[in-house]
């Protein structure tokens, strides 16, 4: 009888005769903890339906300052602390309403205020509309636009695979639409959400007068996709058709709050500091699930599961879960001004902000030599199906970070396919999440931190 080598036998039944690295090992182990012992669900579960939207200077934001630093502290971290932060607190006020008014048939449409927005008048504002698909064709129509509210049409670029690029494309009439219509005598501007779903849900988000003074500020609102398809249909029948929209928004004084940090000391270098996070607060229309609740809680899930397997870093890691990204920056930039202050030197950041969807990889802002190096782990996350590893945005709130020599900053990939169905809407609650894509991600995390404290990075 022939007899069959060992090598034969490891080919046909799929056992590998090679034993495991120690990071691969180690890999393994962290996304077995994640998808068996996580509490990351747990936590949003709570942020989400117990506590709620959680825009900067609110009550509901406070609450979860003070959640997630008990949670913090539960984990048994070496240091849990806050650190003040001034931010802005804008408020709603009354349930925005809007309809065409179209020879006096009104038919309503879905808007939502943009972040720091004025109010309209009491009585609301009604005026002709003049659509445009962008900034450029304002600036073109000019002194056209007085008296009349600017309708802002700029869909989202289906053709991009990779949907922050269509965001990017047209986020800026948003963001800046009522600044450049005011300064063309315009009384209210209505921007497309950035939606590529036709739906009912209104997005909201920032915008700003920039240096316009205040007199000069004008209200504006994001109406639902449906709601511009409606509105732009309306107009190619009827050029002189009216547009009637009302809102009691108003900016208060700044309000105190907190980002919330926590950290397991270094072994080797504790001056070195690698840091983890997401954004604590979110818009009010909803809990914040997606933006930025889940990048909150895979951050905490990232300490946690290192201090469960008992790993002890090399470099100090420190979970940052900062304030106000949404409406201002403040968390990001104080975070940023206290390093300064401290003396204090980061050599790595990693941000959550795309979503509690499965994750595909990582963006990179770093130097070509130390993405190179990072480039060399893709085989390490193949197993796990994560394969995007590319240069471009990391995040916001590490955006203000900066090192007096290489600092390697990453952002997590999520598929970004259905983001924007959710992206500062009503329906951006505890429902849309899938527990086990957001444990996937926190994993995905997790297994960054590790190689990146292992192996350090490269210095000039």
């Amino acid at each position: 009888m022939k007899k069959t080598s060992l090598l034969t036998v490891f080919l046909l039944t799929g056992l590998v005769p090679f034993a495991q690295t120690p990071d691969e090992q180690n890999l393994k182990s962290i996304y077995k903890a994640a998808l068996t012992q996580s509490k990351c669900y747990t936590w949003l579960e709570y942020l989400s339906n117990d506590i709620g939207g959680r825009l900067s200077g609110t009550k509901n934001a406070a609450d979860a300052v003070q959640y997630t630093k008990n949670q913090l502290e539960s984990i048994g971290l070496d240091r849990v602390y806050l650190q003040e932060v001034m931010v802005p607190h804008w408020v709603r006020g009354e349930k925005e309403t809007a309809y065409i008014l179209d020879n006096k048939i009104k038919t309503v449409v879905p808007i939502t205020a943009l972040g720091g927005s004025i109010a309209t008048p009491k009585a609301g504002i009604t005026a002709e509309v003049i659509e445009v698909k962008g900034i450029k064709e304002l600036n073109e129509l000019g002194d056209k636009v007085k008296g009349k509210i600017v309708f802002f049409n700029r869909p989202m670029d289906p053709e991009n695979v990779e949907t922050f690029k269509s965001y990017g494309g047209c986020v800026d009439q948003r963001y800046a639409g009522a600044k450049e219509a005011a300064k063309f005598g315009a009384v209210g501007t209505i921007v497309r959400s950035m939606n590529l779903r036709l739906d009912d849900y209104p997005h909201t988000g920032a915008q700003s007068y920039g240096d316009l003074p205040k007199s000069e500020y004008i209200p504006t609102a994001a109406i639902s996709t449906n709601g511009a398809e409606l509105l732009s249909k309306s107009l190619k029948k009827n050029p002189t058709l009216k547009f009637y929209f009302k809102q009691s928004c108003e900016q208060l004084p700044d309000v105190l709050s907190h980002n919330v940090i926590g950290e397991i000391k270094g072994t080797e270098h504790p001056e070195n500091i690698m840091i983890v996070g997401g954004h604590l607060d979110s818009w009010d229309l909803a809990d914040g699930s997606h933006d930025d609740g889940a990048g909150v809680v895979q951050s905490m899930e990232v300490v946690r599961i290192l201090k469960n397997l008992g790993y002890k870093p090399k470099n100090t890691i420190r979970v940052v879960l900062f304030m106000n990204e949404e409406n201002g920056g403040k968390g990001g930039a104080m975070y940023e001004e206290m390093a300064q202050k401290n003396k204090e030197y980061h050599i790595f950041a990693l941000e959550s902000d795309s979503g509690g969807f499965s994750p595909r990889g990582f963006s990179f802002e770093t130097d070509d030599e130390n993405f190179a190096k990072i480039q060399n782990y893709k085989g390490l996350f193949e197993p796990y199906l994560i394969h995007s590893f590319v240069k471009g945005h990391s995040g916001s709130d590490i955006g203000h970070l900066t090192s007096a020599k290489p600092l390697v900053k990453a952002g997590l990939k999520p598929d970004s396919q259905r983001y924007f169905d959710y992206h500062h809407a009503a329906n951006d609650k505890f429902d849309a999440i899938n527990k086990r894509e957001l444990e996937l991600g926190a994993a995905t995390m997790a297994s960054l931190v590790y190689l990146i404290d292992q192996n350090g990075i490269l210095t000039k």
